[in-house]
């Protein structure tokens, strides 16, 4: 499995599957949630919604994930999950790490070959992006380590220069 990291825009990259960085209600937000909810089009939210009322009425739990199409979107399908919150005592690295590895197995029983992940909840979830880096840098190795599951490319996919830094050198690390 080819892992890369490229500053970008993760609504607009060529891949099976994207990686919303949501919130438990999965009825959107800001950064990066936002950004896919308001790029993909009303009928993410409508998706959403849907799962809130069937399969999910008390909402995504942390570390988990679950998919929905991607429609506007070049990507068939987003997969949301919900990062831990360092504001709310959420300090585990596991919980991080599952965030990665669950998105990975939803993506790989939906068929996806490639898949974008953003930098999970390092943004107002108030996690230092170089330990979102290492963490995530680290579940996705393991993840790709138990064999060959169909997944052939991860690209982290960052909104700054500051994202960018911190998992080109958690790749660089020693594996």
């Amino acid at each position: 499995m080819r892992l890369t990291a490229e500053l970008g825009d993760i609504t607009t990259v060529d891949v099976d599957a994207i990686v919303d960085a949501a919130n438990s209600s999965l009825l959107g937000g800001g950064g990066v949630d936002g950004a896919i909810h308001a790029a993909a089009g009303p009928r993410l939210l409508a998706a959403c919604r849907e799962l809130r009322r069937t399969t999910l009425p008390h909402g995504l739990p942390v570390g988990e994930a679950v998919a929905t199409p991607g429609f506007d979107l070049p990507a068939r399908w987003v997969i949301h999950t919900v990062g831990p919150d360092r504001h709310r005592g959420q300090t585990d690295p596991a919980l991080l790490a599952s965030c990665f590895t669950t998105s990975l197995d939803v993506a790989a029983g939906l068929g996806a070959v490639s898949v974008a992940f953003p930098a999970v909840s390092a943004g107002v979830y108030g996690w230092d992006a170089h330990e979102v880096a290492r963490v995530a840098v680290r579940a996705v190795r393991a993840w790709g380590a138990e064999g060959d599951r169909g997944i052939e490319a991860v690209r982290f996919v960052l909104f700054t220069q500051r994202l960018l830094g911190a998992f080109e050198d958690a790749l660089a690390a020693p594996a």
